[in-house]
């Protein structure tokens, strides 16, 4: 705590009950900005949870602060005039907020309100529009499956999809769910594999335990961490080795003491070295000599199988 004079900032990412939304904590983040820049100490209060390690109401004491600024998002309801009748010793401002009902105790109880938005008033430019610059994240696609039950006994999926969420949910990226399948009635799912492939080569990295989870992302031109979810290596595995791709890892991997580790070694490959391995890989399945695939003896088969030589596959009987 800063002290008697110290200003606590609030909004509706500091209520037990509120959220969290990335508009409110970039409105946060301009507002921390001006408060730095006037040489103004804070402290800002946090739900517990949403960031357990910060500052909560419980851990407060309102006598240390003679100023309140509530950020952002609309200045109504039982959650806001609680801070009033709590901090009533304090001069508060709402900043970046939107008046619903000008005259509910949680708009008046304000001594100043510099309102986003209000009637009778112009709307103002949302404080994250000018928030300060953001650093990059990786941008990650996530593909993982639940199925494959014919593989019975060597099955590891829950265990593979368990640890890599587990993983990615500490590491500093944005991560999007994506599906292969695909369904021309469920507006979550993409209905053609262009739409699909529209997504996926706009990410910079993608994980996966499904073997079209690799082939779509190399196809694509992007860099896959991958992981075989059956016990000794399937199908996954056969195809990262078919197309040459090395930043695989297998189900018993996950379980050893050393799966962060190489987890993170290949993540630092595939966000360097590999996208460059990835779009070789990617101009090869599309090259004027493309790399080989079984589709290519397809037509040998069937005329074999047409003049009834080896490989023939016998017709249903007659008569």
């Amino acid at each position: 705590m800063h002290g008697r004079n110290a200003i606590l900032v609030t909004g509706w990412f500091s209520f037990l009950h509120g959220e969290a939304t990335a508009g409110d904590v970039l409105a946060l983040a301009r507002v921390e900005q001006v408060l730095r820049e006037a040489g103004l100490a804070y402290d800002v209060v946090w739900s517990p949870g949403f960031r357990a390690d910060g500052t909560h109401f419980d851990d407060v004491d309102p006598a240390a602060y003679s100023r309140l600024v509530f950020v952002c998002g609309p200045v109504h309801g039982p959650q806001v005039e609680e801070v009033h009748r709590r901090f009533a010793h304090c001069v508060r401002i709402a900043v970046g907020v939107s008046v619903v009902d000008p005259d509910s105790p949680a708009v008046t109880g304000f001594h100043r309100v510099l309102a986003r938005d209000a009637a009778g008033t112009g709307p103002g430019v949302d404080l994250a529009a000018r928030a300060p610059v953001l650093p990059a994240v990786p941008v990650v696609g996530v593909v993982l499956t639940h199925g494959q039950h014919e593989y019975e006994g060597l099955r590891r999926h829950e265990e593979v999809a368990a640890g890599l969420t587990r993983w990615l949910a500490g590491r500093d990226c944005a991560r999007l769910e994506l599906e292969t399948r695909l369904d021309a009635h469920d507006w979550r799912l993409c209905g053609t594999p262009a739409q699909l492939e529209a997504v996926l080569a706009r990410l910079d990295l993608v994980v996966t335990d499904r073997l079209h989870g690799l082939v779509l992302a190399l196809r694509a031109g992007v860099p896959v961490l991958a992981v075989d979810p059956v016990d000794g290596g399937a199908k996954v595995t056969a195809q990262a080795r078919a197309c040459g791709w090395p930043a695989l890892l297998a189900a018993e991997q996950l379980a050893g003491e050393s799966a962060e580790g190489v987890l993170e070694r290949w993540w630092r490959w595939c966000l360097t070295d590999g996208r460059a391995r990835a779009a070789r890989i990617g101009a090869g399945f599309r090259a004027a000599d493309p790399v080989p695939d079984p589709a290519d003896g397809l037509v040998a088969a069937l005329r074999a199988a047409s003049d009834g030589g080896d490989g023939a596959v016998p017709g249903p009987p007659r008569g």
